[in-house]
């Protein structure tokens, strides 16, 4: 670990067109900026390089889809490089033929693939088809020693899920990331104006709630990541935050493109576990039917 324990951080939050090119390019400049201005790790939105596509179910997104390494991966290795920042980025990726994964890979600040992580919780809800795309991952939830801190990944649907960011506290992660793309669907019928705008705004505070919990209760920082824009019947709410470990958020953008930049201080998670100490009082022996689906 480094001699500092304050860490910039910056996450990358866009909307993406259908020219997959022009995607890279703009997050890459943007990558290449943050470095510029002291971050050391940088972290893409879910599925940076396109348009959210699970929207649909139809066979034409699997033709973007690239083993790793590959084309994309190597290019990302190469900007992590030139900027010396530690890079997450989440690809769509190719395992095999007919097998393919939601993957998040991190790069270390000399280009090293550190590894990746696969989505483990995949949602199948309109507008949300993920299974019919990727796999669940078969990775566990994965703690990545970079050079600047340990973090963790959470991916979208993955970050509503207390247990998956328990297990990334207990194996030291200090650092959540949570790559997403969440949005509201447009022009419900059923809806009044008054009552959409109601659940637009329940919504996103149970979005934000649910991950200043996480903190809360592990004592880490959260950094989430969204996209904005329309994309097909999805506005993207955009809303990237980052928060300390008592749950204060310390960073946010709103519903525009951004950059966000914000210092996390590590020694913060001593001092709210001393004060706090959740995970020294937890009663492990007690919770065993938390491994059942449903307790009758």
């Amino acid at each position: 670990m480094p001699e500092t324990e304050t860490v910039k951080i910056a996450l990358v939050q866009m909307p993406c067109s259908k020219e997959r090119e022009e995607n890279c390019r703009k997050a890459f400049e943007q990558v290449q900026k943050a470095a510029d201005k002291g971050a050391e790790i940088v972290c893409l939105q879910e599925l940076f390089s396109g348009q959210y596509f699970c929207q649909k179910e139809e066979f034409s997104p699997f033709d973007d889809a690239e083993a790793i390494p590959g084309p994309l991966t190597d290019r990302l290795s190469s900007l992590a490089a030139e900027t010396g920042v530690v890079l997450i980025a989440s690809v769509f990726e190719q395992r095999r033929r007919g097998l393919y994964h939601n993957t998040t890979v991190v790069f270390e600040t000399d280009g090293r693939l550190l590894g990746k992580y696969r989505k483990m919780h995949i949602p199948d809800d309109p507008g949300y088809y993920e299974k019919f795309y990727f796999t669940p991952g078969d990775l566990g939830y994965v703690v990545f020693e970079t050079s600047v801190a340990s973090v963790g990944v959470l991916v979208c649907w993955d970050q509503w899920f207390p247990e998956a960011a328990r297990i990334l506290a207990l194996k030291g992660a200090q650092i959540i990331f949570c790559p997403t793309a969440i949005g509201w669907a447009l022009g419900d019928p059923s809806e009044t104006s008054r009552r959409a705008e109601e659940n637009r705004r329940e919504q996103l505070a149970a979005w934000i709630d649910i991950q200043r919990s996480h903190a809360i209760a592990n004592g880490v920082f959260i950094a989430a990541v969204n996209r904005v824009g329309t994309e097909g019947g999805i506005e993207f709410w955009g809303n990237s935050f980052v928060c300390n470990p008592i749950g204060r958020i310390t960073a946010a953008a709103d519903a525009s493109p951004a950059t966000l930049l914000d210092d996390c201080d590590l020694g913060q998670i001593d001092y709210y576990r001393q004060r706090w100490p959740l995970l020294r009082d937890r009663r492990i022996e007690t919770y065993a039917e938390i491994m059942q689906r449903c307790i009758d």
